[in-house]
């Protein structure tokens, strides 16, 4: 492993520990209680669980609707195979 990739490393494990610190502050100093906190962050998993299954159904849709229009252009320019008759 390079010296450059070795730094590379040492930032990113020093932002996950940062945030992981962050996030135990933030849950510590919280304004509400446990039962309050745990009940929002169900709702916010379940609008976040819904917002993914609308943006995946759009997406899936969506590539349908380009491998159909793929699909009826390949068929569209395939011209006849003149078969020749010695």
């Amino acid at each position: 492993m390079s010296n450059e990739s070795r730094q590379a490393v040492k930032i990113a494990a020093m932002i996950a520990g940062g945030a992981v610190v962050g996030a135990g502050l933030g849950l510590l100093f919280a304004p509400q209680s446990g039962a309050e906190t745990r009940r929002d962050i169900a709702r916010y998993a379940k609008r976040a669980q819904i917002r993914a299954a609308r943006v995946t159904r759009a997406i899936k849709d969506g590539a349908t609707e380009v491998f159909e229009r793929g699909k009826m252009l390949v068929h569209k320019n395939e011209k006849p195979v003149a078969v020749e008759v010695a």
